[in-house]
């Protein structure tokens, strides 16, 4: 049986409340429709939970909705919401305006209940394509976990959340032992199910939000783990190697085993604004050398000044 989608949501900011009951009347049916009575309300709950497109009013006591909507695409994480303007305000000027601020759309009231619908139904469809190619953009093609891209932007994110909350980062390279050797063995073919095999052990062993397995290149990974101390992380990190282990893939041509392993190299530390995540990285990356050069099917980690 296939799985339904949940709804999309939709957010209307208007100060007037029979207008309010009206637009959610017309759309509850198909959307999960909140409502906000002003614009400060709407930030919060953009804030709170940020909905696939928001419909909203220009005039209102507080703030109007033109600084609702300079406020949101001023910000990475809401400028890409699609916003409809509902409006009394009919002007050439005005919708003028409306679309330079980065609105998707501009609807004059009196509104018609079957062009809100279509205008609605429209942009929450290319909002949602939108969002599927951002998430294949995102993805490696071979191994379907997170791509070098998506790496360098959580890893961006984390450094600086983890500087603001003084807590330690650890980042963690990890590489498939003897690989060349194991194409050479058994060919590409089995080489890239050798890689989504050990792609989706690494990934199995994370259970946190915040947490990233992505492929860096090659047959090498890197894992970020937030808010993880370096004790923390060699646990996680020797649970990952022997989730490979496990794997039990035949390996002929290693040095380290008879099956498939990786060795690990793992750096942690607080960020700081002396410091830098590509200096964190190549810590990562001296580890994972030290351990190869130790014989490999290991973990080695080393905490940051």
């Amino acid at each position: 049986m296939e799985m339904q989608s949940a709804p999309a949501t939709v957010l209307v900011v208007d100060d007037v409340p029979s207008n309010l009951s009206v637009l959610t009347d017309t759309l509850r049916a198909e959307y999960d429709v909140r409502i906000a009575a002003s614009g400060a309300q709407a930030l919060r709950l953009v804030d709170e939970n940020p909905p696939d497109l928001i419909l909203l009013d220009i005039v209102m006591p507080d703030m109007d909705g033109y600084e609702v909507c300079r406020r949101l695409k001023a910000r990475a994480v809401t400028r890409h919401i699609p916003i409809i303007f509902l409006t009394a305000k009919g002007d050439v000027a005005d919708e003028t305006l409306g679309l330079a601020l980065g609105a998707v759309d501009y609807i004059v009231k009196p509104v018609s209940v079957p062009i809100v619908q279509a205008r609605v139904r429209t942009h929450v469809e290319l909002k949602r394509r939108g969002d599927l190619l951002e998430t294949l953009s995102m993805r490696d093609g071979l191994t379907g976990i997170a791509n070098r891209r998506r790496f360098d932007d959580c890893l961006g994110r984390a450094w600086r959340q983890s500087m603001r909350s003084a807590t330690p980062l650890t980042l963690v390279m990890a590489d498939i032992d003897c690989f060349k050797a194991y194409n050479d063995t058994y060919g590409h073919m089995a080489g890239d199910e050798c890689l989504k095999a050990v792609a989706r052990a690494l990934a199995d062993v994370l259970n946190r939000p915040g947490d990233l397995a992505a492929r860096f290149g090659g047959e090498e990974f890197v894992i970020v783990l937030e808010d993880t101390d370096l004790v923390g992380a060699l646990h996680l990190t020797e649970a990952m190697r022997r989730a490979v282990e496990a794997l039990g893939l035949e390996h002929a041509g290693s040095t380290a085993s008879d099956v498939v392993t990786v060795t690990l190299g793992a750096a942690c530390a607080v960020p700081k604004a002396a410091s830098s995540p590509e200096a964190l990285l190549c810590l990562a990356d001296r580890k994972l050398y030290e351990a190869k050069q130790a014989g490999r099917n290991r973990v080695l980690g080393v905490q940051a000044p």
